[in-house]
């Protein structure tokens, strides 16, 4: 044995001695069985990721104690980092270089200015280095695909896992929802997944509690997370076979009844206006899907009284919830004046003891968080993004790399649509780690479709890293 396996097996024995002599046997099994699955995750981040796609949609708020309380989510996401930088380091990984990347490391890099001014401004508790260091480790995802995703068969890997997570956390929550119609009594499993401020959730499930519960906790996050993932399961399951092909379509279905369930008005009427897009633009089976969805939310009206009930108020000027977004609108100017420079990441708006009010929308609220040029960063980075995916051509038959490409895209408008509505695409942890996630595989999957010459994309000259596609013929 060389010395330096020598002097890993002592380590190994003195920590192995310490957890025991610390913890109970239970729990020193547990910690051991942490560590190895944090030093697999090290060797290999690209199961990091695959295991932050599962758990950030099965169980997001999930947390752990690493010196501070973090989300489950965010700790792999962190995890596949380190495993990332040092491949990245010695050349092993290509930065992506397209515009969009860009413009968010520009993004990020701003934030400094409105993070120093509200830890200055704002005079209240809350932490904002961890907040700050958490939206910095969640915009980071995008980076991740074009980093971790060198071929189709580590981003089917990746697709999966968003998928399982998707369809379990749909078989959790519906399952719960149809046993008991109460809200309330998912609160036992939250506890249980150890849920940071139990008070707020039993608050959130009293007041909303004939709405689906589910582990996004708030309706309204539901609504957008099944908003955000419908697309790509049902447009995968299209162009798959075999057990994907029924994942996909399980967790599209599924995610539909879901949805109605949530009864989450701004999701619903974004992903509706998609699938108009879609059909406009003679998407494959655009108007089947139309069809399908009006008459699964026709059923659901009509044997689902509260659904009935929302609806008949939705557009009533006495509805509660649109007299409150229309309050938040017209006092945002006092908020832009009292904080110039966003309020920083010390606390979400509308700060404590301040007579204001927050901003149920998603670019205000970018103004509210980091002031207007925060906001005109991100609208750069989107419309970034928007000029190197949109489609130039027909949206005709699908193969699997075009289905990605366009259920990524699809999700992407109907989360950003649902900005119109809410703010959770903001700056909402993990749920914006997904989003940026799912932008990074989009560009990807662009970048390969205008480097192959697809009449979908082929007026696309590619900004990122170039691909090759193993299967072209050398000329």
């Amino acid at each position: 044995m060389t010395p330096l396996n020598r002097a890993l097996a002592l380590s190994c024995g003195l920590l192995f001695g310490g957890l025991l002599a610390l913890l109970s046997p239970a729990a020193a099994a547990l910690a051991l069985a942490a560590a190895c699955a944090g030093v697999a995750v090290l060797r290999a981040p690209l199961l990091g990721l695959a295991l932050f796609g599962l758990a950030a949609t099965l169980a997001p708020y999930a947390t752990v104690q690493l010196g501070v309380r973090v989300t489950v989510s965010e700790a792999l996401l962190g995890l596949a980092w380190l495993g990332a930088l040092p491949r990245l380091a010695v050349g092993l990984l290509q930065w992506p270089r397209g515009r969009a990347e860009e413009l968010l490391l520009w993004l990020m890099a701003f934030s400094l200015l409105p993070f120093l001014a509200g830890q200055l401004m704002v005079q209240a508790d809350g932490n904002g280095p961890v907040n700050w260091a958490r939206w910095l480790l969640n915009l980071s995802a995008l980076f991740l695909a074009p980093l971790l995703l060198p071929d189709e068969r580590s981003r089917d890997r990746l697709i999966v896992t968003l998928l399982l997570g998707t369809l379990a956390m749909l078989l959790l929550s519906i399952g719960y929802f149809l046993k008991d119609r109460d809200a309330n009594s998912f609160i036992p499993v939250l506890e249980k997944l150890r849920y940071a401020h139990p008070e707020a959730v039993r608050d959130i499930f009293s007041a909303n509690y004939t709405r689906m519960a589910s582990p996004w906790v708030h309706p309204n996050l539901t609504g957008g997370a099944l908003a955000l993932f419908l697309p790509l399961a049902f447009f995968y399951g299209l162009a798959q076979r075999g057990w994907r092909r029924l994942l996909g379509l399980t967790v599209a279905l599924l995610g539909a009844a879901g949805l109605l369930f949530s009864i989450s008005r701004g999701a619903i009427v974004s992903l509706a206006l998609v699938l108009l897009w879609l059909s406009w633009r003679r998407a494959p089976h655009a108007g089947r899907i139309i069809g399908l969805a009006a008459a699964l939310g026709l059923a659901l009206v009509l044997f689902y009284p509260p659904l009935q009930e929302r609806l008949a108020t939705t557009f009533s000027a006495s509805n509660a919830s649109t007299e409150i977004r229309m309050d938040e609108y017209r006092r945002f100017p006092d908020a832009m004046r009292a904080y110039p420079l966003g309020l920083g990441f010390k606390v979400d708006p509308p700060p404590p003891d301040s007579g204001l009010l927050g901003i149920s929308n998603l670019w205000l609220n970018y103004v509210y968080k980091l002031g207007v040029p925060g906001m005109l960063l991100f609208v750069a980075v989107t419309v970034a993004w928007w000029r190197e995916a949109r489609p130039r051509g027909p949206l005709s038959a699908l193969d699997p790399e075009r289905a990605i490409w366009l259920g990524t895209l699809s999700g992407l408008l109907a989360a950003l649509l649902t900005g119109l509505f809410d703010h959770y695409y903001s700056f909402t942890m993990v749920l914006i780690g997904l989003f940026w996630l799912l932008m990074g595989v989009n560009l990807q999957a662009a970048r390969r479709l205008a480097g192959r010459g697809d009449p979908l994309l082929s007026a696309v000259a590619p900004s990122g890293p170039k691909t090759v596609d193993p299967k072209a013929k050398p000329r």
